[in-house]
């Protein structure tokens, strides 16, 4: 049974932003990578961000796909809950995108 996760893409001011909800694990890590890639599509060469902020748990997983999009994104900003801003640093991804942890009052 799949971890519940939700994913919503959308255009805002030329960027393209992708905003998941839930908890991303193996059991639905193609959900998420498939929607990484659709939104690196979409962007072009344009700038993609991520925005995890209603996410509290990422496995290897799920840090790998970040990493892949990485490779693909033109420019790659991640706005995720300050919970995950350690394991993000530790991986190395913030040295590959922008990672910033998102504003408690729930603001992007």
């Amino acid at each position: 049974m799949a971890t519940p996760l939700s994913l919503d893409t959308q255009r805002i001011d030329g960027t393209v932003v992708l905003t998941a909800a839930g908890e991303i694990d193996l059991s639905n890590v193609e959900e998420f990578s498939q929607g990484l890639s659709g939104a690196a599509q979409t962007a072009g060469a344009g700038a993609v961000t991520v925005d995890l902020s209603a996410v509290r748990y990422v496995d290897s997983a799920a840090i790998n796909a970040l990493f892949t999009i990485a490779d693909v994104a033109d420019r790659l900003r991640l706005i995720v809950h300050p919970l995950l801003m350690r394991v993000l640093d530790i991986s190395g991804l913030t040295q590959l995108a922008t990672v910033e942890a998102a504003r408690l009052d729930g603001a992007v």
